[in-house]
């Protein structure tokens, strides 16, 4: 996982399922936009407990992960905290607990929970059939999504991350 810093940005999702893989392809994105700061990356296909090990340690965690709601648009990009919380694909699992429920037994059985704690969820078409391609409707607003999360980060850790080294492509 390279050096421990006090900030983690997590893609979650799976990017041979369409639209699914929007949150790992945007974490290697972002790994790239912003090679030159402190902050660390990981993908993950996981959510719920297993989350747990990997954001343990860390002040600020952001999670960025694929969300299908009633009334969004495609490509719509959201900003959650744990207290507005909603459900996204991986976060919560119906086979493990909820990414709620996993932060209080973290916190219970003596895991660091990180005091900041963001999800960023893009608005998906399709998430169950395998392609390491996006939907057209997603990859028409992919360039969007990008500056829209990347102004988001600079918003959310500005202190460790020096805006003038981070030009959204």
């Amino acid at each position: 996982m390279g050096k421990k810093t006090n900030t983690l940005i997590i893609g979650i999702g799976n990017d041979i399922l369409t639209d699914d893989g929007v949150g790992p392809r945007l974490c290697d994105f972002l790994k790239e936009e912003f090679k030159n700061t402190s902050v660390n990356f990981e993908k993950l296909n996981v959510g719920g407990l297993e989350v747990l090990e990997f954001i343990q340690g860390y002040q600020t965690v952001i999670f960025i992960d694929a969300i299908k709601t009633h009334d969004g648009r495609v490509g719509d990009v959201y900003l959650f905290t744990p207290g507005d919380f909603r459900e996204t694909l991986h976060l919560s699992n119906l086979h493990d607990t909820s990414f709620l429920t996993a932060l209080k037994l973290g916190g219970l059985i003596g895991f660091k929970i990180p005091e900041r704690m963001y999800i960023i969820a893009v608005e998906i078409k399709e998430d169950m059939v395998f392609s390491e391609h996006f939907t057209d409707d997603l990859a028409c607003k992919y360039k969007e999504i990008k500056n829209e999360v990347v102004a988001i980060i600079n918003r959310l850790i500005p202190q460790e991350v020096n805006p003038s080294d981070i030009s959204p492509s």
